[in-house]
């Protein structure tokens, strides 16, 4: 019941995150572009209003997740996070109108299969309660060397994947290690009530780690296309955290020939997860001269409009004046097309 429990609530969290990821997407895409890490980011997306739909999105999954916690293993309530990605194409596909395409429903089939072989054949279970403290100081320091050379790598590279693929998979190293301390303060409280739960270290360090992934995230979404920041995030999340579960939280899982199933199950992840970060990504990006135009001009881009993914189909720039210009407007990890000029 526990178990069943666990899973339930971690679907919820998957459902709520996907929200969340939607609208905070929209909201990096209003926001000023910015080649470095700016600390500003955050003060802009303050002022963003549906930024703050997209946090109340991450803080309902915080709490399903919390649940999830409580009652199951950290190798089977992260790795369900997968189906976050899925979910955020659904919920964003509803929200715009925009039908998947059979690619897509492919893509999304490839997951829920993928998870679902993986975790049965893994089948994760037992641990302990509370990790010994030399665990935690390993565990801290591997987790928060890796998150600062991959945000160190990220920052001498250009905006661009290879940049996002870092900045995504430190953020996704941010929340495995948010969810091992959220399980340990979760326990906490409990077993020995709220003042424990106040009094613990983990309950602290859980939240200053999440907002440092967060961070790492809002800026993986400005740094490049989803195709590239998206997969790293959902598998890093997924693999770390059982990683986690298995060294911290002494959770046991099946090896053997048990391996071939589980591998075939994270491969069916892998294809489902850079199928749906592709979809409607092929948009050309818009040049260097036209971002520098709209710079000149001293505007802003429009809101909801990646000045970043501008797409014009290659011999129509001399037609621009006679036909309505169109943009590629990214609402997550979708995207549609919008008609932003008249006719002449």
């Amino acid at each position: 019941m526990m178990a069943t429990l666990s899973v339930v609530f971690a679907v919820l969290a998957a459902v709520s995150n996907a929200l969340g990821t939607v609208l905070q997407r929209r909201a990096a895409l209003i926001v000023p572009q910015s080649d470095g890490f700016r600390l500003r980011l955050m003060w802009d997306l303050l002022r963003t209003p549906v930024w703050f739909g997209g946090i109340l999105g991450v803080i309902f999954a915080a709490v399903f997740q919390g649940l999830a916690l409580v009652s199951g293993p950290l190798a089977v309530v992260q790795p369900i996070f997968v189906l976050e990605l899925p979910f955020a194409l659904l919920i964003s596909g509803l929200v715009f109108r925009k039908r998947m395409s059979a690619g897509g429903w492919f893509s999304v089939a490839a997951i829920v299969v993928g998870l679902g072989t993986a975790l049965s054949s893994a089948a994760p279970s037992g641990g302990s309660l509370q990790p010994p403290g030399a665990l935690w100081l390993l565990a801290l320091v591997s987790c928060g060397g890796a998150m600062v050379l991959l945000a160190g790598a990220a920052l001498k590279r250009p905006v661009g994947p290879a940049r996002a693929a870092c900045l995504g998979t430190a953020a996704a190293i941010g929340y495995a290690l948010t969810a091992a301390l959220m399980k340990s303060a979760t326990d906490t409280l409990d077993h020995r009530g709220v003042g424990a739960f106040f009094t613990s270290w983990q309950t602290y360090a859980f939240a200053a780690v999440g907002v440092c992934a967060l961070f790492l995230l809002e800026n993986a979404m400005q740094a490049g296309p989803l195709v590239a920041s998206q997969p790293a995030l959902t598998l890093g999340d997924a693999l770390i955290s059982l990683s986690l579960g298995v060294t911290l939280y002494s959770e046991s899982v099946r090896t053997g020939w048990w391996l071939i199933p589980e591998m075939l199950g994270v491969g069916l992840v892998l294809v489902g997860a850079v199928g749906l970060s592709r979809l409607d990504a092929n948009a050309r990006p818009a040049t260097d001269a036209n971002a520098t135009s709209d710079a000149n001009a001293g505007t802003d881009p429009r809101p909801g409009t990646d000045a970043r993914l501008v797409a014009e189909p290659q011999g129509q720039a001399e037609r621009e004046d006679s036909a309505p210009r169109a943009e590629t407007v990214h609402h997550g990890p979708t995207a549609v097309r919008q008609d932003v000029s008249g006719p002449a």
